[in-house]
């Protein structure tokens, strides 16, 4: 009775740690696939905040613009054909070499 009742306690103490350690490795896992989601959230941030940067260089005047009338600025300005064009121009450029 006493071997069984120690290899029970072996089998118990192996089991444990083998639970612990799937434990840590899903915590890994799980870290890993915040670090990879965050850094695409802080890229398209980045992107974001550059982008709106290069609009104020280009135009100072849309500094004292509220959000709203910033936007209806933008949709009036890409919904002209010449400025759509331009855009699609850019993005073949930009793909092509």
């Amino acid at each position: 009775m006493e071997e069984s009742r120690e290899e029970l306690q072996k089998e118990y103490d192996e089991a444990t740690v083998k639970a612990e350690q799937y434990q840590h490795e899903v915590q890994r896992l799980e870290n890993r696939i915040r670090y990879y989601s965050e850094g695409e959230r802080k890229k398209r941030n980045h992107r974001l905040i550059t982008r709106g940067a290069d609009v104020e260089s280009v135009a100072p005047e849309v500094r004292g613009m509220s959000q709203t009338a910033f936007r209806i600025l933008v949709e009036q300005i890409f919904s002209l054909p010449e400025v759509a064009a331009l855009v699609r121009h850019a993005i073949d450029q930009q793909e092509g070499g």
